[in-house]
């Protein structure tokens, strides 16, 4: 499974990839306007961190207007993924940047239909919001199950992206189902790293060790 980070903000990005584990990045308007930078800016300068999917949401809601952003963001880098919600113009704008070759994510998921309708457009990435569902008293994890599902059925190629994920059970759940990549605050990336027995271990071998007075090298 793929680990995007859900972020603009490049000191995390920096991090997070320094580690090797991260695959891409997911951006959007709030987390650009968190960041208090330039968008262009901001998408640029995580394009040359990080070499995998970087997704640069559009903000129109017209196809017209959608193809015309998504032309600018598109020669910001290779890596740039096209982001753009999941309407009947968002569709339109997904077949068409995906038949020239441009990677897509279509985004605000929340049945397994819609989800079919995106493949079906040839979406390089499904983003199903699972923790909105979850705020609602829905468990988000069966849109990952039809989902998954549907696609193995017949054999579409669009990657399951679970979004809107709050803790590290989500990201569990995700690879159980057999989602293709998973995106997370950096907040809980690093929650998977956290275990208090990790920590005593830890602990006790370097406290046996500082008994021993040796040292490596």
């Amino acid at each position: 499974m793929k680990f995007f980070v859900d972020t603009a903000d490049i000191n995390d990005i920096r991090e997070l990839a320094e580690t090797g584990l991260l695959d891409g990045v997911t951006t959007n308007p709030s987390l650009i306007h968190k960041s208090g930078r330039k968008f262009m800016e901001v998408v640029e300068e995580i394009c040359r961190v990080v070499p995998g999917p970087v997704s640069a949401e559009v903000v129109a809601a017209d196809h017209a207007e959608m193809m015309r952003e998504a032309e600018v963001l598109r020669k910001i880098a290779d890596n740039v993924t096209i982001k753009v919600p999941l309407t009947i113009d968002g569709l339109r704008t997904c077949k068409a940047l995906t038949s020239d070759g441009t990677m897509v994510n279509v985004t605000l998921c929340f049945t397994a239909n819609q989800a079919l309708l995106a493949a079906k457009a040839g979406a390089t990435f499904i983003s199903p919001f699972v923790g909105r569902h979850d705020d609602i008293g829905f468990d988000g994890m069966e849109i990952i199950s039809d989902i998954r599902m549907i696609y193995d059925n017949y054999d579409f190629q669009t990657q399951i992206l679970v979004a809107s994920i709050r803790h590290p059970i989500h990201v569990l759940e995700s690879a159980k189902i057999g989602a293709d990549v998973i995106t997370a605050p950096p907040s809980v990336i690093r929650q998977l790293f956290k275990h208090p027995l990790t920590d005593r271990g830890l602990e006790a071998f370097l406290a046996d060790w500082g008994k021993t007075g040796q040292s490596i090298g």
